[in-house]
């Protein structure tokens, strides 16, 4: 069951509705005006800066300018290593792979198998923002929400729908105007969160467990008493790129800046980061269970500022590429196809389906060899004559050489078509 709100403040001055009040009111500040030129310019870059920079995007009038360049959905200045391609055959691609048929709308088309899960998430969803807005109002955002989220899984069918999802749309949905939304969530759902759609929960603990490397390079002592705990205490955060875990508006949005600016595993040290600031708190823990549950809450009153700062320093001390578990995930996963996240924008959704199929593939194969060593230790006996690894590995050689022959072997161990 979702928590119930806090009734706001009087004095709460940070509000969906008091963000959008101040920009029509709102005296252009230097930076306020830098960005709004880098947006003219479409340059990436400077824009990336200014997202990581105190107070990010500033307000939601220049997110909706500058979102879609960071996500690749306007051409911006052309990405390293990346050749100078027409913006309109990129987006042709785009409309191509998400629409399926431009001419079709999305209602028209077949439902998604998770449709039933979006609408039971769905009405739980608005529950911290926006504020001081009758039922009516509440229920007219729901009903925008689950539009958005069918359209986009409606259009791109092999996506997986999970419970979370509906956290990171609605921000996007109150952000962006309704132009915008579909394409910049098929976007971030293909090509930076793909992971979190797949079949399994597979790709995602295998991100969950750069946590603990870089909590072991960051404070070794830390790591240490954390031993024994699974870092699944993590799982809602970046599942829901944070907006379940925090409450007010600003700062989600604001945080949200940072994220869709930065590569998809920044937000893994984001959450570290949290971590190692409560180291103190945390050694006063020793039960296991304790530790999961405080650490799955994030600081009420945090200072996001300072918490993206940090993060950025600990991204830049302890790249991805110096954790152990990072040789384990993925040359598929978006924490690698987006790891250079500038060449990222020059990515197309049909880029993002093909990732998708290699990992699904990836996992049949995975879920095939656990079933064949579950299978051959079921017969010990008679495979201790040839030699476990040989017949494993005998056995691996002939599914790669014979791929046919893959699926009747998946029947012959009870695996279902699921992962297809």
């Amino acid at each position: 069951m979702e928590p119930a709100a806090d009734p706001p403040s009087q004095d709460e001055k940070h509000t969906e509705d008091s963000l959008h009040s101040q920009e029509s009111e709102h005296v252009p500040n230097p930076k306020y005006m830098e960005i709004e030129d880098a947006c003219r310019r479409l340059d990436l870059g400077r824009l990336r800066s200014f997202a990581e920079s105190k107070g990010g995007l500033l307000t939601d009038e220049l997110r909706r300018q500058a979102w879609p360049i960071l996500l690749g959905a306007v051409k911006s200045q052309t990405p390293k290593n990346e050749k100078n391609t027409d913006s309109s055959s990129r987006n042709d691609l785009d409309h191509l792979c998400y629409s399926n048929n431009s001419k079709t709308s999305w209602e028209d088309l077949p439902p998604h198998k998770d449709e039933a899960q979006v609408q039971l998430d769905v009405e739980r969803s608005f529950v911290y923002y926006p504020r001081n807005k009758s039922d009516a109002e509440l229920q007219q955002r729901k009903n925008e929400l689950s539009s958005l989220i069918t359209e986009v899984l409606r259009r791109l069918p092999f996506l997986c729908y999970f419970q979370g999802y509906h956290d990171v749309c609605q921000v996007f949905l109150l952000v962006l105007d309704p132009p915008l939304r579909a394409q910049l969530v098929a976007r971030l759902s293909v090509l930076r969160i793909r992971d979190f759609m797949l079949p399994t929960l597979g790709p995602t603990t295998s991100q969950l467990q750069l946590l603990p490397d870089i909590i072991a390079h960051a404070d070794p002592k830390l790591r240490r008493h954390l031993d024994g705990v699974e870092p699944f205490y993590a799982l809602s955060g970046t599942l829901t790129m944070y907006a379940h875990n925090i409450e007010a508006y600003h700062d989600i949005a604001r945080l949200f800046d940072v994220l869709i600016a930065r590569e998809p595993v920044f937000s893994i040290y984001v959450f570290a980061q949290t971590v190692l600031d409560r180291r103190d708190e945390i050694f006063e823990i020793d039960e296991a269970d304790m530790l999961h549950v405080i650490l799955g809450k994030l600081p009420r009153n945090l200072d996001l500022d300072g918490l993206i700062a940090d993060s950025i320093a600990l991204f830049q001390r302890h790249p991805p590429e110096s954790l152990r578990s990072w040789r384990h995930i993925s040359s598929a996963s978006a924490l690698k196809t987006a790891r250079d996240v500038e060449a990222s924008t020059g990515q197309t959704l049909e880029d993002g389906e093909v990732w998708f199929q290699k990992q699904v593939k990836e996992l049949q194969w995975l879920e095939l060899q656990n079933k064949a060593k579950v299978f051959l230790w079921r017969y010990r006996r008679v495979a201790t004559t040839f030699g476990m690894a040989v017949a494993v590995g005998a056995l691996a050689i002939y599914l790669r050489r014979n791929p046919s022959a893959i699926h009747r072997t998946m029947g012959l161990f009870g695996i279902t078509t699921h992962l297809q």
